[in-house]
């Protein structure tokens, strides 16, 4: 069996991965290496170079907890440093999410905040001095003509008819370009490397361009900026970093980073790559999910649905349920593609710890027990947590009419079917045996409104004094001391687990999933939830796991589902379609 196929099988089962220790991991195994052989002077600095162009995803997380964590545990520094280098996508909003993504996951940066824009000068000048070595040169080509230059994987390519010009033409050029003398797009600075190299990134690759933008921190000081590649390395070397540890995709481009700094001369890191977090059911391209935010297929960067952080941490994922997470999948050489299933586990098994359990009826149906006190209250006790005896209990309001769930009771129930029907005795948790005796039903449609019953008084607490036992337990709410909410209910964005998979003549956006939310405006919760604050997660039993979301105010009460429990309903929904 391969080993795809076997973590669905695990998953399938409720069995979570394996975790891989991070004592064994092949990036720890060279740091430590290096350690031990006085590499760097025996010193551990990494960094985590976000460019500031979007919000951080479940992706960033992974690369984050590697580099912070690889830092801790080596009694090492970790830089934050924004690859601040292209002003026309970068936004001061993107630089402070992706602050507050990094603490939210528990990593601190203390003093060592950086960003390639306080390095332009200096960047500026190592530009300068590979023009003086005759390794690099101002070209005139367009972009598209230095695309036709660059040949193919098969082709070798041209050199530029511009490649060869004087040192101090080259000097004078790329001065004038700093004075802002050339529109946008007329010149570039490209390095001399080699148009026949079979690696496509090396063949002189444009290391400067004209921008004509304001910087968000720089302002209109520069009007041309480096490139990501000359950028990234010569900010590792500035910053003396020791491990540059990198996706995979930038395995092409260690040439690159390696050639610049052997070039100058300078401090040089070491560049490491590992495989990027590949995750079913969602996409990972900030390009992709800047087209989600700016087309409305979503309400935004924190939208519940997408795998930023930020809407993780609003749907109600916690930082360890995510740190967790990216244990357990490890750290790879190779690409491969993790299942939704995981990252659900993972939170399924913190909340399940920690989380308060409550009740809440999404589909209310009214209940009348006509034998229990109309003007009687009584205040019942209820477990807080079962996994934790130290989160206590709460007194929860009992009165004569209630709520249970619609989908608990049907009129004519299958074999499978335990729960509420007429003649039939269940337990209410908490609370008391009830057996239905009527049906009150809409007398223009034939839909169940109400349910009347009875209640055993001797079986107060959900147990029978003389022994006799029932199939099945409710939730629900008292109808007089319930609290209204709103309750969304979130699955999957896309339809398919690899969503870039798209038919012929269509994008990954013919994938979305047109059911992925589900709004319930007249749900039921109960009263200890009136004040509960923004962010605060609860299990709302047999339902799931919910968050308070941001738009829940005094007088509205909203929650996100988080994740669903377990389905222990499978089999009687499967014979309830039939």
């Amino acid at each position: 069996m391969n080993k795809e196929a076997d973590t669905r099988n695990r998953e399938a089962e409720d069995m979570p991965e394996p975790a891989v220790s991070p004592s064994y991991d092949f990036i720890r195994t060279i740091v430590k290496e290096d350690i031990e052989a006085g590499k760097y002077g025996g010193r551990v600095h990494t960094r985590f170079p976000p460019e500031p162009n979007g919000y951080l995803h479940i992706g960033h997380a992974k690369s984050i907890c590697l580099n912070f964590g690889i830092a801790s545990e080596f009694s090492g520094r970790c830089n934050l440093r924004f690859d601040d280098t292209n002003p026309i996508k970068e936004e001061v909003e993107y630089v402070e999410s992706i602050k507050k993504d990094v603490q939210w996951l528990g990593f601190a940066w203390d003093d060592t905040e950086y960003y390639a824009s306080d390095y332009f000068e200096h960047l500026y000048q190592y530009a300068a001095e590979l023009i003086n070595k005759g390794t690099a040169y101002v070209c005139d080509l367009t972009s598209q003509e230095i695309r036709e230059y660059r040949g193919t994987l098969t082709e070798p390519g041209r050199e530029s008819p511009y490649r060869n010009r004087p040192v101090d033409e080259n000097l004078e050029l790329f001065e004038r370009m700093r004075k802002g003398e050339f529109p946008d797009g007329s010149r570039t600075l490209r390095a001399k490397i080699d148009m026949k190299s079979g690696n496509i990134n090396m063949r002189d690759p444009v290391i400067y361009r004209i921008l004509h933008a304001a910087h968000h921190r720089s302002g209109d000081t520069w009007c041309i900026y480096p490139m990501y590649d000359f950028a990234h390395c010569f900010s590792d070397s500035i910053e003396k970093i020791t491990h540059s540890i990198c996706t995979l995709e930038f395995e092409d481009h260690r040439p690159l980073y390696d050639w610049f700094l052997d070039q100058l001369g300078v401090y040089h890191p070491q560049q490491i790559e590992f495989a990027r977090l590949n995750l079913s059911y969602t996409v990972l391209s900030k390009r992709k999910l800047i087209e989600l935010v700016e087309n409305g297929f979503v309400s935004g960067w924190d939208d519940p649905r997408m795998p930023t952080i930020s809407g993780l941490r609003r749907r109600g994922y916690t930082p360890e349920a995510v740190r967790n997470f990216c244990d357990r999948i490890g750290v790879a050489k190779r690409d491969s593609m993790v299942d939704m299933a995981l990252l659900e586990y993972c939170i399924r098994e913190d909340l399940n710890k920690q989380a308060p359990r409550v009740m809440a009826v999404l589909h209310p149906i009214r209940v009348v027990i006509e034998n229990y006190p109309a003007d009687l209250t009584e205040e019942l006790e209820a477990i807080n947590n079962p996994e934790d005896p130290a989160m206590g209990t709460r007194q929860v309001p009992f009165s004569r009419v209630l709520y249970i769930e619609h989908d608990d009771f049907l009129e004519k129930p299958p074999k499978q079917f335990y729960r509420l029907a007429p003649g039939r005795e269940v337990r209410l948790r908490y609370a008391y045996f009830i057996t239905c005796t009527d049906v009150i039903k809409d007398g223009k449609t034939g839909e169940v409104v109400e349910l009347r019953c009875t209640y055993d008084p001797a079986t107060r607490g959900g147990d029978s004094p003389d022994g006799r036992k029932v199939k099945s337990t409710l939730h629900w709410v008292s109808a007089a001391h319930a609290c209204e909410a709103e309750v969304r209910l979130y699955d999957h964005l896309f339809t398919k687990a690899a969503p870039n998979e798209a038919v012929e003549g269509q994008d990954f956006k013919s994938n979305i999933n047109p059911n992925s939310l589900s709004i319930l405006k007249s749900c039921r919760v109960e009263q200890s939830l009136t004040s509960a604050p923004v962010g605060s997660f609860y299990q709302f039993e047999r339902q799931g796991y919910f968050c308070v979301d941001p738009d829940s105010s005094e007088s509205k009460l909203v929650f996100n589902r988080t994740v669903t429990l377990r389905d222990t309903w499978a089999k009687i929904q499967k014979a309830l379609k039939k």
